[in-house]
């Protein structure tokens, strides 16, 4: 297996280097930049072989195929970037190997740890997003026939600038290779059932790599204490791994570094962990956005996952209180296929959270 890491980028390999983007829509060897000039545009006097379709339109309610590669290979980077309005109502959707259900299904911003329809910086090492906008993924994905990744504009408007590069090595995949995927749930927490579900219903042998929550805080005060939870392999009532409180699961400590009543935090962006958004101000929903990744602790599990967290604060005599929250997140991770379909993708008024 070819390490792709800085410490052996010296070796050799036989992996060939393809990449698709407007430029080149199958990535195909010399394809690139043979769009024809019409007239219009600014590259129209530049001619052929010039900046003449550096990006696509999609228009309302139209499904954009950016990609769709028959062979073997690994996905190695893709990044992308749109107006601000694609925060939920774009959605990405990534196939492997011909399946008809896909195995990424995600709000187009959510999938970059991108919530509550704002652009912030993230310096994570799977994901970055760079001003502004620059949208950006390493989770290395796995093929072994081809893949399709699609783009549906759920908006009212067109699209008029959506840009993308996605960059795979054709190479021949181990037999051990598992294959990765994401999916975005949202839900409204009560005191009665103050839990969200992560994902469930994970079916085969895999890892769980990542969660990333855009979390809408209706409560005063501390929100954090609840904790995450990973049911594996017949896990009944109880589960396997369990989390001491939700700023602890993002690698952070006592409230983020806030205070108590007011619920200020520290924002953080590490290669692992991060709280890169937080919006506290009067008169407004507070707002937070974090990740971890579990790139050095991959959870593993051989037959099933599921994976929730709980909405818990403070009642004033000290004891836990349920809360209720607007919580969206995605999952990140790899399993052998087939995979259980996944829940009916929510209708675009049931996405939005602003």
């Amino acid at each position: 297996m070819f390490d792709n890491s800085l410490g052996s980028l010296y070796r050799m390999s036989n992996a060939k280097t393809r990449s698709i983007c407007a430029e080149n829509p199958t990535g195909e060897l010399g394809m690139g930049a043979m769009a024809e000039p019409n007239g219009e545009g600014a590259g129209a006097k530049l001619g052929k072989g010039w900046k003449i379709k550096p990006c696509i339109k999609v228009k309302a309610g139209e499904t954009a195929v950016l990609a769709d590669y028959s062979g073997s290979g690994i996905i190695k980077h893709i990044w992308m970037t749109a107006d601000s309005r694609m925060s939920r109502a774009g959605v990405l959707r990534f196939y492997w190997d011909g399946e008809d259900e896909p195995s990424v299904e995600v709000p187009f911003a959510d999938f970059y740890a991108m919530g509550h329809g704002k652009r912030y910086d993230v310096n994570s090492l799977p994901v970055v997003v760079n001003p502004n906008g620059g949208m950006n993924c390493y989770w290395p994905m796995p093929f072994r026939k081809g893949f399709k990744i699609t783009f549906t504009n759920d908006h009212f408007e067109e699209v008029r600038g959506f840009f993308f590069q996605i960059t795979f090595d054709e190479m021949e995949v181990e037999d051990d290779a598992a294959y990765f995927h994401a999916q975005w749930r949202r839900s409204m927490t009560t005191r009665e059932y103050p839990e969200h579900v992560i994902v469930a219903d994970i079916k085969g042998k895999g890892q769980y790599v990542g969660t990333y929550m855009a979390w809408m805080q209706y409560s005063d005060c501390w929100w954090g204490e609840g904790e995450i939870k990973f049911f594996m392999d017949g896990d009944g009532e109880y589960p396997t791994i369990c989390g001491t409180g939700t700023e602890d699961y993002f690698g952070g400590a006592w409230n983020f570094g806030g205070d108590y009543k007011t619920t200020f935090a520290r924002n953080y962006s590490t290669p692992f962990l991060g709280l890169p958004y937080s919006e506290i101000s009067e008169g407004k929903v507070p707002k937070h956005s974090m990740y971890r990744w579990h790139v050095m602790d991959p959870i593993r599990f051989d037959k099933e996952l599921k994976v929730t967290m709980q909405a818990l604060g403070w009642w004033p005599n000290g004891k836990y209180q349920p809360l209720t929250e607007d919580i969206a997140s995605v999952a990140y991770w790899y399993q052998t296929e087939p995979h259980v379909s996944f829940p009916a993708f929510p209708e675009l008024d049931d996405r939005w959270s602003r």
